[in-house]
Order: C-alpha cells, then sequence, then structure tokens
C-alpha cells in the first residue's frame, strides 16, 4: 500500500530553492554596474550553498547522499528509454535522468562561481571573463533541462514532483521515507546564508 512518504528533508529543500533564486539572480544582474555588488554576494552564495551540498551529500538524510543517485550511463539510457516508452521506471528518490543534470548543475556552479571570483579580483584577464560567461550560460541551460525532466516526469509518473521538493513528500511504500526532517541543519544553512550577507552587502 502506497502512502505519503517524507523524502526531502528541509536542507535539501531550502538549498534547491535557495541556489535557484540565487543562481536567478545573479545571472540578471551579470550585466549592471548598479548590481554589481548583489550579483557578487549572490555568486558568493551559490558557492557557499554547493560547498554546504557537497558536505551534506556525504553525512545528510537517505536520499540527499549523493550514493543514492549515483547511476552509471546505462542507468541512464533504460530511464530515459522508460520516458519514451510511456512506461517510466519510479525512483523514490533522484531518478537517473535527473542525477546527472543535479551533477552539472554542481560542476557548473563551482567552475562558474570559481571563475567570477577570478573576475571580481582581476585574475586571469578575459579568458577568465569568458570562461565565466560560458560556464553561467551553459548552467542556464542545465536549468531549462531540469524544469523540463521535472514537467514531464511529473506528467508521466502522475506526481507533483515541484510540490514535494516544497513540503518533502512523495507517495512510497512504508518504510522508504526518511525519519526527521532536521530542522536544526536547515536553520542553520538559513542563518549561514544571512551571516554572509551581513559581510558582503
Amino acid at each position: 500500500m502506497r502512502n505519503k512518504i517524507l523524502v526531502w528533508d528541509l536542507p535539501t529543500r531550502l538549498f534547491h530553492w535557495m541556489l535557484a533564486a540565487s543562481f536567478i539572480g545573479a545571472f540578471l544582474t551579470a550585466e549592471s554596474e548598479y548590481w554589481r555588488a548583489i550579483h557578487v554576494a549572490l555568486g558568493y552564495t551559490v558557492i557557499g550553498l554547493i560547498a554546504f551540498r557537497l558536505i551534506w551529500g556525504v553525512v545528510g538524510t537517505r536520499y540527499a547522499r549523493f550514493s543514492s543517485f549515483a547511476f552509471g550511463p546505462s542507468k541512464v539510457l533504460v530511464y530515459v528509454k522508460s520516458l519514451v516508452n510511456r512506461t517510466p521506471q519510479h525512483y523514490v528518490g533522484h531518478n537517473p535522468a535527473g542525477s546527472w543534470v543535479i551533477y552539472g548543475l554542481l560542476v557548473l556552479g563551482l567552475l562558474s562561481g570559481a571563475t567570477g571570483y577570478a573576475v571580481y579580483n582581476e585574475i586571469g584577464g578575459d579568458w577568465f571573463e569568458e570562461l565565466h560567461e560560458g560556464a553561467a550560460n551553459m548552467m542556464l541551460g542545465l536549468v531549462g533541462v531540469h524544469v523540463a525532466g521535472v514537467l514531464v516526469s511529473s506528467l508521466l509518473h502522475r506526481e507533483n514532483l515541484v510540490r514535494s521538493m516544497i513540503d518533502g513528500y512523495k507517495w512510497g511504500e512504508p518504510g522508504q521515507g526518511i525519519r526527521r526532517m532536521r530542522w536544526l541543519v536547515g536553520i542553520g544553512l538559513i542563518f549561514g546564508v544571512a551571516a554572509l550577507w551581513s559581510k558582503l552587502i
């Protein structure tokens, strides 16, 4: 019997939405001198959030850990084929295709942040600036792929994946869910980002 089970802990959900907001904000303010300080602060926020996620991917709850969505190319191909055939394989946590998008976003986010730091501190010249812009544009494209994948998976699986990343719950078998929201870690993450902004702005 399928029940509503807790899958995404609070820190994972906060990371997801704060990273999305920070990246979009940084992208929109990239060409403005007036918003330069905000752009830089958002860039540092992206780096800080990804640093947290790398740690949480090792010590976090069951579905937040990288080990729960370490899929090889063959798994990704089989999953994509199941979507095309309209017989989608169901995963409680991240699916194989989604996992690769997540890894790509983490790598591009770090690359964008590191090159942005170099540009801001006038290191590396035009080459780093071009790399920074290229990484940001690639990340934006991958965000588009991620959004499209979420919409397609939601329709084929008949479950609202956006809502599950808001409230943390999905449909699954008893015993598949995690036990705790991890409120203290989530609140700590919020205070950490707030402390970073208090120093940068």
